[in-house]
Order: structure tokens, then sequence, then C-alpha cells
């Protein structure tokens, strides 16, 4: 399980921090980690998303107090638990971004919100995919099929004949319309439009104005070199087509990897375990091992004990992160022989008495 990190410490501010300084910190992290702005950088959108998360909380007197006593434990015995996407944090925090950029996105992002927007981020996919002990090692390339939505090509996912939609009436684009309740007015999701501001009046035939339709695809995964079972592998965009202009989820895929009859995987080491017999551990002598690349022969020296360990430096598995190899364990057996001849036993037993 991943630590989380101290949400002042995050946004570089002390414990008694006022909610002024603690907007104008979010703010510089929002300009600095913005994922616009650094699309070349992975780790952007997680510190964006980090920095939104401490931002929710430290802004938020109720939400503030349970945490500056109980910590994250406290949030998360209460449902809280962040954010999974980029596009949760501009629906939550719209208008802290009009007020930050002047009611524009300083960096041409297409997540700039609207009123009304209808535009809706697709579902993620998950999938698992079955590879040997060797393509687990040196890496491949699999192709399977997924059954995802896709968009609709006969109105480029735009759910209209024309390309066009129309403002609602009920509540004038907004999406929100408002009632009196006593001294309040509560303001609720327009029933017509159910908060999107507008509706298709000519809905495509193929769609039937969802602007994504049911397909079949095969997608190609590339496996790299070192992965383990159990790793999830991220394809960016394979998943379900957002709505009415909203981005693509994400597929994962689950790697299984089978078991090897002689290796044995522990960490970026391979196990495995060979037989001698005591002759050759008395005496010593050379042999021959499989490797992961080959055979390569090893030296039993005179003497050797069963269990013990020899190790080949640099004969394991790539890391999948770093590309630093590990090692080979290999595991002496000293076998011994179940039946003996006359001549055999004797021997023995001379040498016993020796």
């Amino acid at each position: 399980m991943t630590t989380k990190r101290d949400y002042y410490a995050i946004l570089g501010l002390s414990r008694e921090a006022d909610l002024g300084q603690i907007k104008k910190a979010y703010r510089q992290k929002a300009l600095d980690f913005h994922p616009d702005r650094n699309q070349h950088d992975p780790q952007a959108e997680e510190k964006f998303k980090e920095a939104s998360e401490a931002y929710e909380v430290l802004s938020d007197p109720q939400k503030r107090q349970i945490y500056d006593q109980l910590g994250h434990a406290g949030l998360e015995g209460r449902g809280f638990h962040g954010f999974d996407r980029v596009d949760d944090i501009f629906a939550s925090f719209g208008d802290i971004f009009e007020d930050f950029f002047g009611g524009f996105s300083p960096f041409g992002s297409s997540r700039s919100r609207r009123g009304g927007s209808r535009a809706r981020h697709g579902g993620d996919l998950e999938a698992s995919l079955n590879i040997s002990f060797e393509e687990a090692v040196f890496g491949t390339k699999k192709e399977i099929d997924i059954h995802k939505e896709a968009s609709c090509e006969a109105c480029s996912g735009k759910g209209s004949k024309s390309g066009r939609t129309n403002a609602c009436a009920t509540c004038g684009g907004s999406g929100q319309v408002a009632h009196s309740q006593g001294f309040f007015m509560i303001q609720t999701t327009c029933p017509r439009c159910h908060g999107a501001g507008e509706f298709i009046a000519d809905p495509c035939d193929e769609c039937r104005g969802q602007g994504r339709v049911r397909k079949k695809k095969m997608v190609t995964v590339k496996v790299p070199a070192g992965v383990e079972d159990a790793m999830r592998l991220v394809l960016r965009g394979e998943g379900n087509a957002g709505m009415q202009g909203g981005g693509s989820g994400d597929l994962y895929v689950f790697i299984r990897v089978a078991p090897h009859s002689f290796f044995e995987r522990k960490g970026d080491d391979v196990h495995c375990t060979v037989p001698v017999s005591m002759v050759q551990a008395a005496i010593g002598t050379k042999i021959k091992v499989p490797t992961l690349e080959g055979e390569e022969e090893i030296k039993i020296e005179e003497g050797t004990d069963s269990g013990h360990e020899i190790r080949l430096k640099r004969k394991g598995v790539a890391n999948v992160h770093s590309g630093r190899r590990g090692d080979q364990v290999i595991k002496i057996v000293v076998t011994t022989p179940k039946k003996l001849s006359k001549k055999q036993r004797q021997l023995l037993e001379d040498f016993s008495k020796s």
C-alpha cells in the first residue's frame, strides 16, 4: 500500500496556514503540474492530483479538522479517497480555476469547463494476459481482443446527425434549476437535460445520440522484459470512449505468468536446484547447468555440502524499471544412491573404515 504524503508538506505550508495561503499555494502547484503544461512528464499528473487532494481537504474546515486530529486514516474512515482522474478535479474545482486564471485556461486545455457541458470521460477497462515464464523474462508483444465503447463513426462521436445541439429551455443552458424552499433558494439538476444544459434534437441513428457504439477491438500489448506475475500494465486511452468530447478511459492489463519447470523467480533472482552425486560432491567436479540464456559450466568444489548455493552474477531477470539484472542462485543437492552393487558396497565400507 502506498503511503500518502502529508497534505501540508505537499502544498509547502505550515499547519497554521489560513485559507488564503492554502489557496495561493494550490494555485502555484496547479500551474507547476497542470497536465497540459507537462504533457511529456508522466509524474506531473500524479502530482497535480496529489496537490488537488490536499487542497480539497485543507480548504474544507470540517475535513481539515478531521485530518489534523486523525490524519489520513480519519478521512478514509469517512469515505474520502481523493481523486482518481484529472477530469474529476476540473469538475470539482471549475470555479477555482476560473478564479485562478480569469475565466480561461492558460494552457489551451480541452478540459476548460463551461456551464452545461455534456462531456463525460470514458470508463476504464480491465483484461488479463497469460504469458510464459520466458516471455516475462525477455519481453514480448501480444494481441488481445477487448469489447469497448468506441466513438461512433457515423456522427464522429457527437451523437447528432447535424452535429448541433440545442440549449435546454428549462434551465437556459445552465444545467441547474432553482426553486424556493422556505427562506432558501435551492439549486438542483435540471430534470429535462439532466444537468447537460443542452440536448440533441436529431440523434444519430447509429448510436442513438450517445456518440459511441459497442465494438470489438484487437489491442497490441507490449510486455516489457522483467514483468512479474500479477503486475498491471496501463494502456492510456484504450478504455471506453468518452461522450460528447470527453476523453477516453484506460485499459488495465493484468499479467499472469506461467510457472517454469526448472526456474523459480524470487524478485529479480532466479533459483534452481541441481543434483550431484556424493562422489562428485566429495572430490569436486565441473558440471553444466541451464541458465536463462543457455548452458553454463560451473565448478563444484571438493567437499561441497548438500544445500550449498552457487551464485551466478547478472544471470537473473532484468528489473522492469531499472533494467539491472538479478543473479541466478543454484542450490546443490547431494544425492545418495539407492542401490549398490557388492563391489560398490565393499568400496564404501573400506572407505568408511579408513
